[in-house]
């Protein structure tokens, strides 16, 4: 049986009325949520650590900005809008003290609760009202009368209103303008970390690199490799995004497409399918989220080495060089950037 689409018709922002909803943190998602809320009418205040940077952001935008303590006590509905790994830490130190019973606890990823960094009192509501785009495209999409799709989810209902509370947060970010699909905090978390790890960021970063090695080494021009293993690339991601998969084959020549159902299944074969399911596998027993949380702990030494040695790839030297050779790309330059809290 199909999906229920949730559209704007079966939401109602009125279930907001009269209530004070909190964004901790004004990064990505906390500033989107936030100015969209206040735009569609809902009362919204900020929660702030004392010296962030965010603060002044955040009052010129309008908002009542209060230390994280202080603006949960104040609402009814607090958005935890901070990074997977310090959502732990803030809600023991800063949150558990100042939940009462009828309060509603909302994510936008499952993390936390999924893994159990968050256990939350049995009298509060735990819901999640998941983008499915980041905070600049969901900001944006609202701007222009439109929305990004959202997924929401519920775990823990006492009040019997989590539903129509997730709801009216969608409708009032954009989401149902666009439509909202109904999930599970376990089915968003275990299938938003494999999408990253094996396809999407770690799976395409990959590819990417090892088809530039291989031109590389067999004596071919590091441009040529990096125009046809990585500049290219985007063409056809926008094509699948735009018509599937399908639609992209139509789309590209018909050696590309025999290339494509011929080649393609010998590189992403059965052993590459194991080594995914191996992947899921942590996923699902936490191992993975284990061991995240301790290099985080451990002051991010492999994280941060791994991270440097990419930077040093031949693919990047190449890659910023070719660049500056296209005026219409977009010149960004995001190392360093963090989601704000």
């Amino acid at each position: 049986m199909p999906a229920k689409i949730y559209t704007d018709k079966d939401a109602n922002l009125d279930t907001l009325k009269g209530k004070t909803c909190a964004v901790i943190g004004f990064g990505s998602q906390g500033h989107a949520h936030a100015l969209n809320l206040k735009e569609s009418g809902v009362k919204v205040i900020i929660g702030l650590y004392p010296g962030s940077k965010s603060r002044a952001v955040a009052k010129e935008k309008g908002f009542e900005v209060f230390d994280t303590a202080e603006a949960v006590k104040k609402a009814d509905v607090i958005f935890v809008a901070a990074p997977d790994t310090k959502i732990g830490a803030l809600y023991k130190k800063d949150i558990a003290p100042n939940l009462s019973k009828g309060k509603t606890l909302l994510f936008s990823h499952g993390f936390a609760i999924h893994y159990k960094t968050v256990v939350p009192p049995k009298d509060v509501d735990v819901i999640l009202v998941a983008p499915k785009g980041p905070g600049h495209i969901v900001r944006r999409q609202f701007t222009e009368g439109k929305g990004v799709p959202a997924l929401i989810g519920i775990y823990q209902n006492p009040s019997k209103q989590a539903k129509k509370v997730a709801l009216a947060w969608a409708k009032g970010i954009g989401g149902t303008r666009a439509g909202v699909l109904e999930t599970s905090f376990k089915e968003e978390t275990e299938t938003d970390l494999f999408g990253e790890q094996v396809v999407l960021c770690g799976g395409a970063s990959a590819l990417v690199t090892a088809g530039f090695e291989t031109l590389v080494e067999a004596g071919y021009s590091p441009e040529m490799a990096y125009f046809e293993c990585l500049h290219e690339l985007k063409l056809i991601a926008d094509l699948m995004n735009e018509s599937g998969i399908a639609g992209m084959r139509f789309s590209i020549s018909e050696t590309a497409k025999w290339g494509d159902v011929s080649v393609g299944p010998k590189i992403i074969d059965a052993s590459v399918k194991k080594r995914m399911k191996a992947a899921l596998k942590e996923i699902q027993n936490g191992k993975f989220a284990k061991t995240w949380i301790a290099e985080v702990e451990g002051g991010y030494k492999k994280y941060n080495a791994l991270l440097k040695a990419g930077e040093k790839h031949p693919i990047e030297k190449v890659g910023a060089k070719l660049r500056g050779l296209m005026p219409w790309v977009a010149k960004k330059n995001l190392k360093g950037a963090q989601a704000a809290y």
